[in-house]
């Protein structure tokens, strides 16, 4: 299931970035890169310092010999050394993004011989010191800790092109390309689009483990939206280097400084210093092997307590990673109380783009800048931050502080360029055009046109086509959050030209509270179904499902549902759910269910439908989930821990002309982890058992799938009502390999495809009494006393969204059941990943 985020914020981010209608004022900032090469050799010379005249603001260059940097201060020169070459010193232009480049000339001066004896790389032996020493300079150690967080976000476009301005979609927009900056990161000229602050408490207690952030203050240019603040909140960006991986976009980049580090990185000592009264080495590495998950860059460590100062890396250029150009980290450590190192600056830049290396393809920044003060070790806070029931919670009147508070508690002041933004978003806002671009964008990822108050859709649901219905029309829709951001109403008609028959539905959704969320929902249905279809399949009315389905789409149900659920969510990761839900199931196409009420083929009663009214009780627990909310619905940005889901259901007897008792009780867990480098799995276990005698409709029916794409919650190449069983359990297991082999394959690396395996099975049973019940469709059956299974293996990331897979069926071929079975497929899907 698909599920989209209707909030103001989003929509407008969207069509920020895809537009370009951001802003900016002239960045005081005075900005350099450049290159140094030998005179001689022509060739880039490593490990330069250069540093702005008489400041200790200071970089090297890279392997490449490249090198960048940047000040708010009113520096006017720039001084390169490197030992065997002459210092030199070019003059700046203070507050402008400039290259500079040098080409350094060999001294004359001759040095005696000297003979130093050392056994091994002093760079391995310092970051062996370093490894020893993690868990007392990380935080690992630490009972409790707090500080104050300062968090700012930037996003920009970037390869904004001569043609690109003069499009007439941007015409109404012109005004703000006198705004545009230059990166010091790759060069590429920008043009923001979106900024925003937090500020914020972050508390931890070691045991019992608890780890609150209160969001005192957020801003964001344009838009006031509580769930952006939680998103953006210092827990969801941090990055710790003292760990082995680095996790981001869910892979394991493996870190500098990790234990195995040698295996992945050479090391290289270049020089010592002073920084702070602290006596620190300053080592640069790279990696050893190419399109691995590593980064280049150097440190500096102190030589005394073996902790970091200051690292500056960036992801290797050929890492097998979809849409991002780059990305560079900087992080500087202070010595709190003269016995903890502790993280003060943090900042992280990427650049997203559908293009490897693209300068003419228009992209994005996204700038993340963290400052941390106020420490407090060891010491606990009041006792009540700790039993706040989400991880991150933002105070009342948080979005609404005045400028006067956040001049008085930023922990560095806005450049020009950065305070015009928010005037200049709430500018573009009142043009008239831009609402027009903001609905179309946001009906092409949401699905749904905005009219006001009213928001129609899905459109990909407008026409459909299947055996029992013929051609479909349905037309639907739902109110937007200018009608109400706690109420949606929706509903829809559809008609169907082969069994001429008004389908329709219509519901309302109240949110009261959203965080921790509380939900009622009223719903009701008069429309085909496919029973057997899983959670994540196309619907049978999705255009997309009638164009690549595999066979006749025949097997369709009628269902009226009345339908009223109540959601309570205790704190974030854990809810229940009610569901009062009362079923009418009518036969389609002329048929009839076939009754046998004393369980023998002699005597069968036969029915136009079956009545059942439910109870149904859903637990879920997903421990430290990460959620992104929005007004209605929330989106889950997962859990490294498993995913528990326990359903209880009861069918209540002689209710609402309701035929069945039963009970009904299943259990689900899924987890996906990281695994070492070698790529990340996902595995799914459920059990399932029912009490009760039943006809087959309300039976277990197994997900089938006869489409061409790949479903990975159903059996693939199982057809719809193919088994059904009141007693099972299944599994699931996929592995991602990340290019692992195709990586070490020359003429395979440059696709960066990636491989990918995967198995399932699932083993049930129908008791004799449930199968004696009613006449069973064919070919719909039990699994006997054999398992069904199958296992395939693919290849992903094919031009960075397609998918293929060779799927085997490996049990049940061709049973006297079913003779015309599917034993081999090969299945397509498209996903967005990085």
């Amino acid at each position: 299931m698909k599920i989209f985020l209707r909030q103001n914020t989003l929509k407008g981010l969207l069509f920020l970035i895809g537009l370009l209608s951001g802003l900016l004022s002239e960045a005081q900032v005075t900005k350099i890169m450049g290159t140094i090469t030998d005179a001689g050799t022509k060739e880039p010379i490593p490990f330069v310092n250069v540093a702005f005249k008489g400041t200790t603001i200071g970089t090297i260059t890279d392997f490449e010999g490249k090198y960048a940097i940047e000040t708010r201060k009113p520096e006017d020169s720039l001084v390169v050394s490197y030992v065997g070459y002459q210092t030199m010193s070019a003059g700046i232009i203070r507050n402008k993004f400039q290259v500079v480049n040098f080409i350094l000339e060999p001294t004359d001066l001759t040095l005696g011989e000297v003979t130093i004896t050392y056994s091994g790389n002093p760079a391995e032996t310092i970051l062996r010191k370093i490894i020893e020493r993690k868990d007392q300079n990380s935080m690992r150690d630490f009972d409790y800790y707090q500080y104050e967080v300062y968090s700012k976000i930037e996003i920009d476009a970037n390869n904004i092109s001569e043609r690109l301005k003069k499009r007439r979609i941007l015409r109404p927009f012109n005004f703000i390309f006198q705004y545009m900056d230059t990166s010091t990161i790759n060069g590429k000229a920008y043009l923001p689009v979106f900024i925003s602050e937090n500020l914020s408490d972050l508390y931890y207690r070691k045991n019992p483990k608890a780890k609150k952030e209160v969001i005192k203050a957020s801003r964001i240019s344009g838009v006031e939206n509580e769930s952006v603040s939680q998103l953006l909140g210092d827990l969801y960006q941090n990055v710790n280097i003292y760990g082995n991986y680095i996790s981001l976009f869910k892979k394991n980049f493996v870190s500098p400084i990790a234990n195995f580090g040698l295996s992945y990185y050479r090391y290289y000592l270049v020089d010592s210093a002073f920084i702070d009264h602290n006596r620190c080495y300053h080592i640069s590495f790279k990696p050893r092997r190419p399109q691995e998950l590593t980064f280049a860059g150097n440190f500096w460590v102190n030589d005394t307590t073996w902790a970091i100062r200051k690292i500056d890396m960036r992801i290797a250029n050929d890492a097998n990673l979809n849409f991002v150009n780059d990305l560079a980290l900087q992080q500087e450590f202070v010595f709190v109380d003269r016995q903890y190192w502790m993280l003060t600056k943090d900042y992280l830049i990427i650049d997203f783009n559908v293009v490897d290396n693209a300068r003419r393809t228009l992209g994005f920044f996204a700038h993340k800048t963290t400052s941390y003060k106020d420490f407090v070790i060891n010491m606990p806070a009041d006792k009540k931050i700790y039993s706040i029931p989400t991880d991150i919670f933002v105070q009342k009147n948080a979005q609404e502080l005045p400028d006067d508070y956040w001049n008085d508690s930023r922990h560095e002041d806005l450049t020009i360029r950065e305070k015009n933004i928010y005037a200049m978003v709430d500018s573009i806002k009142n043009i008239p055009v831009f609402k027009t671009y903001l609905d179309i964008v946001f009906m092409v990822t949401n699905g749904y046109y905005t009219l006001g108050p009213v928001e129609i859709g899905p459109y990909f649901k407008i026409f459909s086509y299947n055996d029992v219905e013929g051609a479909r029309f349905r037309i639907g829709g739902r109110t937007s959050n200018d009608f109400s951001n706690k109420i949606m109403l929706f509903g829809h008609v559809a008609y169907g030209t082969n069994d001429k028959v008004f389908k329709y539905g219509a519901g309302v959704f109240y949110v009261p509270v959203k965080n921790p969320r509380k939900s009622v929902e009223l719903n009701y249905k008069y429309d085909v179904e496919q029973l057997g279809l899983s959670p994540n399949a196309f619907t049978e009315d999705n255009i997309l499902s009638s164009l690549f389905r595999r066979s006749p789409s025949n097997k369709l149900t009628m269902i009226r549902e009345y339908k009223a659920v109540y959601e309570h969510e205790w704190f974030s990761g854990f809810s229940n759910t009610l569901h009062f839900i009362h079923r009418e199931i009518y036969p389609i196409g002329g048929t009839e269910f076939i009754i046998y009420p004393n369980g023998t083929p002699d005597f069968g009663i036969e029915r136009n439908n079956i009545f059942t009214s439910e109870i149904r009780f859903d637990t879920r627990f997903a421990w430290k989930e990460k959620i992104v909310r929005g007004q209605f619905l929330s989106y889950s940005l997962g859990s490294r821990y498993p995913i528990v889901e326990a359903r209880y259901m009861y069918g209540i007897p002689n209710f609402l002309s309701s035929d069945y008792e039963y009970h009904k009780l299943t259990l689900n867990i899924q987890q996906w982890f990281n695994f070492s480098t070698i790529g990340w799995s996902k595995y799914t276990l459920e059990t399932g058992k029912m009490w009760g005698r039943v006809p087959y409709p309300l039976l277990k029916i197994h997900e089938g799938n006869q489409t061409f794409f790949n479903d990975e919650y159903a059996y693939n190449l199982v057809d719809y009502y193919e088994f059904a069983s009141d007693e099972y359990i299944s599994t699931s297991f996929t592995h991602h390999f990340e290019g692992l082999l195709f990586n070490k394959i020359p003429l395979l690396r440059k696709l960066k495809w990636r491989e990918v395996v995967h198995a399932k099975g699932v083993i049930g049973n129908i008791s004799k009494e449930n199968k004696n019940y009613s006449e069973f469709p064919r070919p719909l059956g039990s699994f006997g006393q054999r398992p069904y299974y199958e296992a395939g293996v693919g290849i992903e990331n094919i031009f960075k969204v397609g998918r293929i897979d060779a799927i085997w069926r490996l049990s049940h071929r061709n049973d006297a059941g079913n003779p015309h079975t599917d034993n081999f497929g090969i299945l397509i899907s498209f996903q967005f990943s990085f």
